[in-house]
């Protein structure tokens, strides 16, 4: 794949999240770990652009920098940046930036991140059990985030560091998570498998939902989960 040929994937994929109902008008933004020459980056959609008006040009190429381990009394999880990304690109890039970008440098198997704000995500996220608790084991898809549960991101204001932070601690040992009055995030191998993860996460959030208007649903023991999570590593994208 050129270089292009990711720009214009990404494009495609960020135009088809309002079809697959996890998003709309120019909200979320999408990612893919790009590297140029010797220097670790990826590639990001751009800020306030409807996707519809994207063209090539508009995605904005970002360096990752290494977290700085010196950094001075860091929340727990972050990744105080020692210098600013380069940023090459004829727009700003996403204001979301800063989770993608700690993301990649924090997590190896991140090769491409969704980040909408899908209708029942939102709902859920901004539910004080579920930014407690997040989503329990009322279906076994919930292993595909990783683990016994799907979290909540705490809410920080939009673009901040310190959402980033939150976003971090909340992807610990997990692939998907929800952002409290936000939105939810998938990473994934690909850019198709970060999009699908995104699509199963927001069935998942509807269907939870649904569950709660009828009652509320049992839930799975965490032997189960955790045979369904040794099932799901051998076959996940």
């Amino acid at each position: 794949m050129t270089e292009d040929q990711a720009r214009q994937a990404i494009i495609d994929l960020a135009r088809s999240m309002t079809g697959h109902g996890i998003n709309h008008g120019s909200a979320g933004n999408v990612s893919m770990r790009w590297h140029r020459g010797g220097g670790d980056g990826f590639l990001v959609t751009p800020s306030a652009l409807p996707y519809d008006q994207c063209a090539l040009d508009d995605i904005v190429w970002m360096s990752i920098v290494a977290p700085d381990p010196a950094a001075v009394a860091p929340p727990p999880g972050s990744l105080r940046m020692p210098a600013e990304p380069v940023i090459d690109g004829r727009r700003r890039p996403s204001s979301e930036w800063r989770f993608h970008h700690d993301l990649y440098a924090h997590r190896s198997d991140a090769q491409a991140i969704v980040h909408t704000h899908a209708p029942h995500c939102a709902a859920l996220a901004c539910l004080p059990r579920i930014q407690r608790d997040g989503i329990p084991a009322f279906h076994y898809m919930v292993a595909l985030a990783g683990g016994h549960d799907i979290r909540c991101a705490p809410y920080a204001t939009f673009g901040t560091q310190a959402l980033s932070d939150n976003v971090l601690a909340a992807m610990t040992d997990r692939r998907a998570c929800l952002m409290a009055h936000h939105g939810m995030l998938a990473i994934g191998a690909s850019l198709d498998a970060a999009l699908a993860l995104a699509i199963e996460l927001e069935w998942l959030a509807r269907t939870y939902a649904q569950t709660l208007q009828l009652g509320g649903p049992a839930l799975l023991s965490a032997q189960e989960m955790d045979r369904v999570l040794e099932k799901f590593s051998s076959y996940r994208p």
